[in-house]
């Protein structure tokens, strides 16, 4: 069922900035489509450019909500899925995967038609999904410590790979074989090699715990670690596996994007702001500003093709679900 076009300026959202930065300097709000019929937790999303369309994996409400941003209206609302959790788009495929929590299956939609081509069962707590372009072979982190690696085509299965707790956040190298994987209930980030589909390594979360999301900065060499408990960022050095920075952040982050152009990391934070983090160098990392966005708003998605960076705001009392989307300076 389509829905109504619901697109709402959103100038006024403030920031708090250090001296001498202006609003315009890092994050310009620049839209608002409500979600209307959405309830409850909203995780994360999936992008498909060509079609400029966000897939956002409404939690609590068991739909996953299509978004046309060009136009600034929620396209469809699919229902019929449990706790969608992670969402991926392959375009070279016209696939969309859903990850679904408590359904304990990851569905394949087509991109076109929207309608289920196949399911994949008996994946517990199926969560985070990452696509390896290389080797052509779509990764779900599920259960009590797994990550299954699947065919893109076809859905089907080419093994597991035993990690000691639920993954959460992973990320994969391009120009090597490493998965990096948040392992909360172990403390530490599990280091992966998947041609040889093993742990080779893990990395303690140093004074930390409740390691939730990640990004990666191949290029230069650094991981980007989000804690909670206390809130801060952890920078790894990806070659010796240790602790090179620690930033104070927002409570409650559970999506980080690193801005190789700008050369930023953007902290969405469920206490309802998001920082940004500006890498001075490697090793050296400040606070260049905090935007405030709406309570328990703590997902989203930096698109850097289109220089945007989406915030899921979920229904607070009679205010609607929204998406929140921000012009990149």
């Amino acid at each position: 069922m389509k829905a109504k076009r619901k697109l709402i300026l959103v100038p006024f959202l403030s920031l708090v900035l250090p001296a001498g930065l202006q609003a315009a300097d890092v994050l310009e709000a620049a839209a608002s489509i409500d979600l209307p019929s959405v309830k409850g937790r909203i995780d994360h999303f999936g992008v498909d450019l060509k079609r400029q369309r966000l897939f956002v994996a409404a939690l609590g409400n068991d739909t996953l909500e299509v978004v046309d941003v060009k136009s600034g209206r929620l396209q469809r609302s699919l229902g019929g899925f449990g706790e969608p959790q992670g969402v991926l788009y392959l375009p070279e495929f016209d696939r969309i995967y859903v990850a679904n929590g408590s359904a304990n299956r990851v569905d394949i939609l087509d991109g076109t038609s929207l309608a289920r081509v196949k399911s994949v069962e008996r994946l517990n707590d199926a969560d985070n999904v990452r696509y390896d372009a290389g080797a052509r072979k779509v990764y779900v982190g599920y259960g009590n410590g797994a990550l299954r690696a699947l065919d893109p085509a076809t859905g089907g299965s080419s093994g597991d790979i035993r990690l000691a707790g639920h993954p959460e956040s992973f990320q994969l190298e391009t120009r090597g074989t490493r998965i990096f994987v948040n392992v909360p209930p172990a403390r530490h980030v599990a280091v992966v090699d998947r041609a040889k589909q093993s742990v080779v390594a893990t990395w303690d979360v140093p004074g930390a715990e409740s390691n939730y999301p990640m990004a990666l900065d191949e290029p230069g060499r650094r991981l980007f670690v989000g804690a909670r408990k206390p809130a801060v960022l952890l920078v790894y050095d990806i070659d010796s596996g240790k602790v090179v920075a620690k930033q104070p952040i927002g409570e409650d982050t559970d999506d980080i994007f690193f801005d190789p152009q700008r050369k930023r990391l953007y902290v969405i934070c469920g206490q309802g702001r998001i920082d940004i983090v500006r890498q001075e160098n490697p090793d050296r990392y400040s606070l260049e500003g905090t935007v405030r966005t709406a309570p328990r708003a703590r997902t989203g998605l930096f698109v850097p093709e289109e220089g945007r960076l989406y915030v899921a705001a979920p229904a607070i009392g009679t205010s609607p679900a929204r998406l929140i989307a921000y012009r990149l300076r």
